[in-house]
């Protein structure tokens, strides 16, 4: 593991899991996708069918197939992809891509963020300001913090290395297939490598490798 190493989109993801891929520049860093999400909802019109897609006004898509609870809230602009299940007491703010097969559960909120398909956030969870790789999952209660204490701009940190993203508003980007103990706490910037673990009860800042468990600040072993 390089403890300096902060990865980009091509470290992360496999852009052909989500309807979002053309915003997913292999060489970027994935926080700079944040601020153009809002837009490719509202130009995606254009190619989306209507036989699969109910265009619901105010920048909401939301594929034919899609289970939506009644007690659920969708604020635009929002796409809810095909055979995603948004259940009772959702709360999505707007500028959010919920990928296929994905679950958004029980009084979980959602904000600028882009899920990828079969990601599931089931249980209490906020995913603010945020990208979570293919079927990534976020345990009961955990939540991604995007706003310092401080409300100072986000930093990046991976060993003596450090990005200043110039954001005030960042919360976590879960590579694909991370795995989210429940009621942990991702801190604004927390980077986390695909197929890595996060013991219950983190408080999880900075990057963390991929192909690893995290079990505590100073305890993140490598995968065999």
């Amino acid at each position: 593991m390089n403890e300096n190493f902060i990865p980009k989109v091509c470290d992360l993801y496999d852009a052909r899991h989500t309807i979002a891929a053309e915003l997913f520049k292999p060489d970027a860093y994935p926080w700079e996708l944040l601020d153009s999400i809002k837009d490719f909802i509202l130009t995606i019109e254009k190619v989306l069918d209507p036989a699969l897609y109910e265009d619901r006004g105010d920048g909401i898509y939301i594929a034919r197939d899609a289970k939506i609870a009644p007690t659920a809230y969708i604020g635009g602009p929002c796409i809810i992809d095909s055979g995603a299940e948004i259940r009772h007491c959702a709360y999505i703010r707007g500028s959010a891509i919920v990928g296929k097969g994905a679950v958004v559960g029980n009084s979980c909120e959602l904000k600028n963020c882009i899920l990828f398909d079969g990601v599931q956030v089931p249980h209490f969870n906020y995913v603010g300001d945020s990208i979570l790789g293919f079927k990534s999952h976020m345990g009961a209660g955990a939540v991604t913090s995007n706003v310092k204490s401080d409300k100072t701009p986000v930093a990046v940190k991976a060993g003596d290395t450090v990005i200043d993203t110039g954001r005030k508003k960042f919360g976590a980007m879960l590579g694909d297939n991370v795995e989210v103990g429940c009621n942990s706490v991702l801190c604004p910037g927390t980077v986390i490598g695909k197929n890595t673990n996060i013991y219950p009860l983190s408080r999880v800042r900075g990057v963390v490798p991929q192909n690893s468990i995290y079990k505590a600040p100073d305890n993140i072993v490598s995968k065999h």
